[in-house]
């Protein structure tokens, strides 16, 4: 065999072994524990999903899946690990929407593209928001928030999980469609958000249901009503803030599982499979006790909803009069 055929061989089989190899790491996936990061606290409704998947994925694929809180600047702290990651099934995201929609039209640059840096696996869950008040003997109904809100024109507070989020969103939506001016206060999540709404640093939020849900039943919250246009199966005694005369203010907040882009689609394949019995099965009365509606029948793919928010809610912010920070 000449020199030049037996070169020939050897790269061949080179070659063969390279393109053999990342289906071979696929077979075994996941061979080692994988990082799930949350750009926002623990406590909140995103940290509570991201740990139920966590604990699916580890049961049903064999290795650890941890939950990686990397909160802060209305996720431009962890959303860019995911974006910047090896495609390789061992990082992956757990997402509220605002973070890969809104946020495109909140910030004048971001740290990475919604629709080109990441992998959509699929949607997880929908969300319901609800305005919530600690003080109901002055803010008890829709009615009595616009007075108040009227009465003071920007001295009425909101606090939000941050810039861009859905409670954010949520309350220009408002403002948008009642016309008043409401004053808003960010903080990093959900959590601290509520925890200063119950202490009386802020007079209202506009919260995902999950979140203010165990301190509606305890009474610590009041439900001035839900931003949707029919009640929720998670709370059925909570009006709509249609019921109570504030008519087109209605948002929802998803909740969504994303890899890097060019993850293989085996192993995107294999999280979709296993997160959709989950939602199917045992998790779905959870969810729905916390105030959660499992999305495992959605129609349109993620990747396709993420386009399309992103173009809805820059018209939002644009009629907010929103200027980019």
């Amino acid at each position: 065999m000449s020199l030049t055929r037996s070169l020939a061989l050897a790269l061949g089989a080179a070659a063969g072994l390279s393109l053999a190899m990342p289906s071979a790491a696929q077979d075994t996936y996941p061979s080692r524990p994988v990082k799930v990061v949350v750009a926002l606290p623990a406590g909140g409704s995103v940290d509570m999903v991201a740990r139920m998947v966590g604990q699916q994925l580890a049961a049903d694929l064999g290795q650890p899946f941890v939950v990686d809180n990397r909160a802060g600047a209305s996720g431009q702290i962890g959303v860019p690990v995911v974006a910047k990651a090896a495609p390789d099934g061992y990082t992956l995201m757990v997402s509220p929407a605002s973070f890969l929609t809104t946020n495109k039209s909140i910030w004048k640059t971001l740290p990475y593209n919604p629709e080109a840096d990441f992998a959509p696996v699929t949607k997880l869950v929908n969300q319901a928001m609800v305005l919530v008040v600690r003080d109901k003997t002055r803010l008890a109904t829709p009615a009595q928030v616009l007075a108040a809100a009227k009465a003071a024109p920007g001295k009425l507070t909101y606090a939000s999980s941050g810039d861009g989020s859905p409670q954010h969103l949520a309350g220009l939506l408002f403002e948008s469609r009642t016309g008043v001016k409401l004053l808003h206060i960010p903080y990093k999540g959900g959590a601290p958000a509520i925890t200063d709404l119950m202490g009386g640093v802020v007079d209202m939020a506009f919260s995902p249901l999950p979140e203010a849900l165990p301190y509606i039943k305890s009474g610590r919250l009041h439900p001035v009503g839900l931003l949707s246009d029919k009640r929720s199966a998670s709370a059925p005694d909570i009006p709509t803030l249609r019921e109570g005369g504030v008519d087109n203010v209605v948002l929802s907040a998803w909740i969504g599982l994303l890899a890097p882009a060019k993850t293989p689609q085996p192993i995107l394949d294999r999280l979709d499979k296993s997160v959709k019995a989950m939602l199917r099965g045992d998790a779905k009365g959870k969810l729905l006790e916390l105030g959660m509606e499992p999305a495992v029948d959605d129609a349109k793919p993620l990747a396709q909803v993420i386009s399309e928010e992103i173009r809805l809610h820059a018209e939002l912010v644009k009629a907010a009069g929103l200027v980019p920070q």
